[in-house]
């Protein structure tokens, strides 16, 4: 974590909301009032995404009968567990040990028998820690294809339709596996408005997409990829789909956490704390640097009336690579930001991402949340500076190492983008959250 050493004090102030707004949505404190009753028959539990572990942990600590369970995390996420198999793979880009764990889990699901209750543990990251290429492709393709959506700075809503179009997992197929036991998913959002569709590409809920509407996205991003994948998706659109509702047994899907919550919990601290706040939601999308240009501008226009101000939004925002620099979507809105406030002492901001790693790459293999913008972010003697690293995505360049670099390393929650920008007509600020 940044250790600050001018004298405002907002940084510190927006790293305590922030911390202290993961602290109780936490699933230590929030999945237990979601659990069902006692089954008929067995408990399986499986799970994937980077709060599968804490969420594996929680769930041990709050069932009071039998069980047995396998969850996959990403490397550096996994938590001691006494039952349930903790694995762990790579994210973003899905490795072998993806393909490994999801092999297991879908084996494991797949003993379950009719009055069985398989409970199913969600969170983001799943759609890369949970992997299971469809025949015809292989795991070096799917990579390929990741790597492609992850660069042109493809929509999650976009690149989770070609991953199950690609998937013999994701898209309703873990529950299809378990069938006849029942399904009950139990889910920590990381996606815009939590749509039950995208989280870790939904496993466990049956997808409504198309496999034109993959073929769709690739052509409009106009992506090179392997001529397997193109053969996979055109030979689905010819073909009738499987998948249908009758192949599943299912008692539903429950967000545990959301990041309308991590938000209102914000708005809460910075209320408290004499702010008027101002909140833009959960469903703020588009290019980093193009939404902190409209940010700026909500701010500056905020800053007229005089009295103390926090602009919150979530969200997730896009990075579209076309420099050789590292950072993510977070720092980036942060560099953005920091520019269009050129050291105005009115201004102090925070963007991180929950989960403690802003993007991919991060910077010299650590990871990074996010970032601070301060009025000293930007000085005359670094803005030609700050101004090349942005147009080259470097970021995570122009921060790194800085008292603006946020580590907190893995916070076992992911609740997607949290921003706050606060507007104070005095430059320190001397109240906790």
């Amino acid at each position: 974590m940044a250790e600050f050493t001018h004298q405002d004090s907002r940084p510190a102030f927006l790293l305590e909301v922030f911390t202290k707004c993961l602290e109780q949505l936490h699933p230590n404190k929030n999945l237990e009032a979601h659990l069902p009753d006692k089954p008929v028959g067995r408990t399986f539990v499986v799970g994937a995404g980077k709060a599968a572990a804490s969420m594996a942990l929680a769930f041990e600590e709050s069932w009071q009968w039998d069980y047995k369970g396998i969850v996959v995390t990403r490397y550096g996420y996994s938590v001691p567990t006494n039952r349930i198999k903790v694995l762990v793979a790579a994210h973003p880009i899905p490795d072998h040990s993806s393909v490994a764990a999801a092999h297991q889990i879908h084996e494991f699901v797949s003993e379950a028998q009719s009055g069985d209750l398989v409970i199913c543990l969600l969170s983001g990251g799943g759609s890369s820690l949970l992997t299971l290429p469809s025949d015809g492709i292989s795991l070096s393709d799917k990579i390929l294809v990741n790597k492609a959506l992850l660069k042109c700075g493809a929509a999650i809503e976009e690149i989770n339709c070609v991953r199950k179009h690609l998937s013999a997992i994701k898209g309703g197929k873990l529950a299809i596996a378990a069938f006849p036991a029942e399904t009950l998913t139990l889910a920590i959002s990381d996606v815009p408005g939590d749509n039950i569709h995208t989280v870790a590409s939904s496993p466990t809920v049956l997808d409504f997409t198309t496999a034109q509407d993959a073929l769709d996205v690739l052509l409009r991003h106009k992506l090179e990829v392997p001529e397997n994948v193109w053969r996979l998706l055109e030979r689905q659109t010819r073909s009738r789909s499987e998948l249908e509702p009758t192949h599943l047994h299912t008692l539903g899907f429950k967000f545990i956490a959301t990041p309308s919550m991590m938000l209102r919990q914000a708005q809460t601290l910075l209320e408290t704390s004499g702010y008027h706040v101002v909140n833009l939601g959960d469903e703020v999308v588009g290019e980093a640097r193009e939404i902190a240009k409209v940010h700026a501008g909500i701010a500056k226009r905020a800053s007229a009336h005089g009295k103390p101000v926090a602009i919150l939004s979530g969200g997730e925002l896009t990075v579209k690579i076309s420099g050789t620099g590292r950072g993510g979507p977070n720092r980036e809105y942060a560099l953005a930001l920091a520019l269009e406030f050129d050291g105005d002492p009115k201004f102090c901001a925070i963007a991180c991402d929950s989960d403690g790693a802003d993007g991919a790459p991060n910077s010299g293999g650590k990871d990074v949340a996010g970032a601070i913008v301060a009025s000293s972010s930007i000085s005359h003697e670094n803005k030609d500076l700050a101004l090349s690293s942005l147009c080259a995505n470097d970021s995570g360049g122009f921060f790194e190492n800085s008292e603006y670099e946020i580590i907190t390393g893995p916070t076992y929650n992911n609740l997607n983008d949290f921003r706050c920008i606060l507007v104070t007509p005095q430059v320190t600020h001397d109240k906790g959250a």
